[in-house]
């Protein structure tokens, strides 16, 4: 099948960081789905991985962890999807990515696409909504129901990006929360205000005098999405005694958490891919999550975060579109499609 992989971890910059190639079709597991891949999303892990991760001697690695296609046959364990099914999924990150022309995954992690949005307005959702939503609701808590007062704020950082795209959404289905979100230049504080911030703040200069402006001295939540090891003093800082920190990113340095202990922070780290690194018992929550996301969808109390479409799945489309995510001023979500995406 076709696929666009690499051969060696390192910089976008190298010469063929990026290959238009050919590898081998993919086998169907007895829990695993096939999918023609039809939209792709491109993701920061998509880079991180390029850039850490040496494929074996003599392998092509293949990145991409945000898909939605239509299902050409299933495993023997699988029930739940039939050939012709137009799905959505992240996959899992210790298996070939969706960059390529079909993939198979774990029947477990995937469900239905929305059906009111394209191929590749619904791949640019999966892996973000998935990390917001454990984020959110499994993480720090905060569902409606456990949430009963108007008390608790949420502080985002780096809230324009993919997961901040999502998480802002998500948060609005709390009437009782109220977000703040974090963004430094004009267009990414525009798209924060879009995705539902309800106060929006520059996370470039300090973040105290800012939310004092708005009459708020600390809150009760923290959402580090981006350079958390830059900003960790500052926001435990602001927490509220018992409040909540939560990061997914990969800080370049150690974290002083001493400085949580006197007003007994709860210190949560998200990685999405969990569930089905580890075969977690309830690995089949994430089908769940991406069910309910595509029905909140179809109901219009959520929307793409697609904002920009790179074209065709090529070497040179993808190569631009990690070089964008790696300069850190990418506002939501870059789409691609795939080598099987219908004609319009």
């Amino acid at each position: 099948m076709k696929a666009v992989g690499y051969r060696h971890s390192g910089s976008i910059d190298t010469e063929n960081a990026l290959i238009d190639t050919t590898v081998p079709d993919p086998v169907l597991g007895p829990n695993d789905i096939l999918v023609a891949v039809y939209g792709i999303g491109v993701n920061p892990v998509d880079t991180k991985i390029r850039s850490r991760r040496e494929p074996a001697a003599d392998e092509i690695g293949i990145l991409g962890w945000d898909a939605s296609g239509a299902v050409l046959s299933v495993g023997e364990n699988v029930f739940d999807f039939k050939e012709g099914d137009e799905v959505w999924y992240a996959g899992a990150v210790n298996r070939h990515g969706c960059n390529a022309q079909y993939q198979v995954v774990d029947a477990r992690i995937a469900s239905k696409k929305p059906r009111t949005l394209s191929f590749a307005d619904a791949a640019a959702m999966p892996l973000t909504f998935l990390t917001a939503w454990e984020l959110l609701f499994e993480r720090l808590g905060l569902t409606e129901e456990n949430n009963a007062t108007d008390s608790a704020t949420l502080l985002i950082t780096g809230a324009a990006g993919g997961v901040g795209s999502a998480l802002l959404q998500l948060a609005k289905l709390n009437q009782n929360l109220t977000t703040i979100a974090t963004a430094s230049r004009t267009e990414s504080q525009q798209w924060a205000k879009k995705m539902g911030a309800d106060i929006v703040i520059d996370h470039s200069q300090p973040l105290a005098p800012q939310l004092q402006q708005h009459g708020i001295q600390q809150v009760t939540h923290v959402a580090s999405l981006t350079h958390t090891d830059q900003h960790f003093a500052a926001l435990v800082e602001l927490l509220a005694p018992q409040g909540h920190f939560a990061l997914i990113d990969d800080p370049e340095q150690p974290l002083d958490i001493k400085l949580m202990k006197q007003k007994s922070l709860a210190l949560h780290w998200e990685f999405m891919f969990t569930r089905s690194l580890f075969e977690t018992t309830d690995m089949h929550r994430q089908g769940q999550i991406l069910r309910e996301v595509a029905e909140l969808t179809d109901a219009g109390k959520l929307q793409t975060t697609k904002t920009e479409h790179f074209g065709d799945l090529t070497a040179a489309n993808l190569i631009r579109a990690h070089k964008q995510l790696e300069s850190h001023s990418t506002v939501g979500k870059i789409v691609l499609d795939g080598y099987n995406a219908p004609l319009a």
